[in-house]
């Protein structure tokens, strides 16, 4: 019934001894042993009777940034680039290397990369410091000006509210003989390029942490999302499961399963697999990365408690994806028992603060690490008199307050996940 999902081109290099305890992404694993029970109060099906791995993903700060290095001829699907520059809005760096030029763009110009060229990109999340192209990757090392820095990751400790720490490790990289950089930079658990643009040479640092796909590196495999999932409680856009486990998903939009199916709602909502019976069941479809897919199946316990099968949708515009869906018939009782749905709309509730409004709120928690953008007062106080004005415009996503932003241009930044947004898609699901 659950078939396993399909084989790619992708290779991953084992991780190596020193990250003992984190995935093959590099990511912390929390282990959670779970009991065999009954959920209390009869609501849902029984609880996962099984032990599992916790993966904390999203809030891990090698998530944030992407670094991609194409050596060849060969394009890079356009859906990777703009997954690259959703996920990670705050500027975008490019080093040809046919030429070793540099030049700094905002992360929409992701276009940029569509081309034969060999290149060097970096795509920026802000953690520590201000956003800005003064803090886009790369960065020159030290009084060495033929040396760039590039890095995915974080350094704790490291970095100014104006300054991002790759910037202050790059300068300070500069008065190290070269001979060190790699023992330096290999005791951090980041990935690195250094580029050389006398020599015309760059250097991968923590190699076994970068994901290889149709000949092209990339130092985090959560833009390349080739799996399709189709999901109908808790992981829909607005509800509880989402920001955790979907945030960085690519939704490529809504539908009904072509069948018809039994959503049971007892409290929690759950899919039986029996074709034929209830009713089209509203979906939300969307492309993950096998990290992503990977962190949906331990939720669901798959295989052993919900069960993926690979189900036709019916998107709204008219066409046909093959999705996987889960479903559970571990407590399916008997078949028209139950009072079978259609959706799964509990309206989720608008949440805002009252507590000064700081950009980007995933980063450290040292205020003056966080990351902040480059307004002056008269614009902050326009802008936060306008929000008040429209009873605060809030993310779609994590339901926090939305600012908008000055780089990328005529964009809103949610303070809770930094999501970013178009003023029409404020306007469409704000007023």
């Amino acid at each position: 019934m659950g078939g396993e999902r399909r084989a790619g081109t992708r290779s991953r290099v084992p991780y190596s001894s020193r990250s003992e305890g984190l995935d093959s992404n590099h990511q912390y694993l929390g282990r959670i042993r779970c009991h065999e029970v009954t959920n209390p109060g009869g609501f849902g099906p029984p609880l996962t009777p099984w032990v599992g791995v916790q993966t904390l993903t999203h809030l891990n700060p090698i998530n944030m940034c992407v670094i991609i290095i194409k050596q060849k001829t060969n394009l890079i699907p356009s859906e990777v680039l703009e997954n690259s520059a959703r996920i990670n809005p705050h500027g975008l760096g490019i080093t040809f290397l046919d030429t070793f030029e540099t030049t700094y763009h905002k992360s929409t110009d992701y276009e940029l990369l569509l081309t034969e060229r060999p290149f060097i990109a970096h795509f920026r999340y802000a953690t520590v410091g201000a956003v800005g192209l003064s803090n886009t990757h790369p960065f020159v090392c030290g009084e060495q000006s033929h040396e760039l820095l590039m890095q995915n990751g974080t350094i704790k400790g490291l970095g100014t509210k104006a300054k991002c720490d790759s910037k202050v490790l790059a300068e300070s990289l500069g008065d190290l003989p070269r001979a060190q950089w790699k023992d330096e930079l290999e005791q951090h658990e980041s990935r690195f390029v250094s580029i050389n643009t006398k020599a015309r040479t760059f250097q991968i640092y923590n190699r076994d942490l970068y994901t290889k796909q149709d000949d092209v590196w990339y130092s985090k495999a959560n833009v390349l999302q080739d799996n399709v999932v189709a999901v109908y409680g808790t992981l829909k856009r607005g509800h509880g499961n989402h920001h955790r486990y979907l945030r960085s998903a690519r939704f490529v939009g809504a539908g009904v399963t072509q069948d018809k199916y039994p959503l049971v709602i007892s409290g929690l909502p759950y899919l039986l697999s029996n074709k034929g019976t209830g009713h089209n069941v509203e979906v939300d479809v969307f492309k993950v990365s096998d990290s992503d897919f990977d962190s949906l199946d331990q939720l669901e316990g798959h295989p052993i408690w919900y069960r993926r099968q690979e189900t036709p949708i019916t998107m709204d515009d008219g066409s046909v994806v093959n999705a996987w869906v889960y479903f559970n018939d571990t407590d399916s009782g008997e078949i028209g028992s139950e009072k079978y749905h259609h959706t799964y709309a509990v309206k989720p509730r608008r949440v805002f603060y009252s507590a000064p409004i700081i950009p980007f709120s995933l980063g450290p928690t040292d205020p003056d690490l966080r990351p902040s953008v480059l307004w002056d007062e008269d614009e902050v106080a326009q802008d936060l008199a306008e929000i008040e004005s429209n009873d605060s415009p809030f993310c779609v996503e994590c339901y926090n307050d939305l600012v908008k932003e000055e780089f990328p241009g005529g964009t809103y930044a949610c303070t809770g996940c930094g999501g970013s947004f178009t003023e029409d898609e404020v306007l469409k699901f704000n007023f």
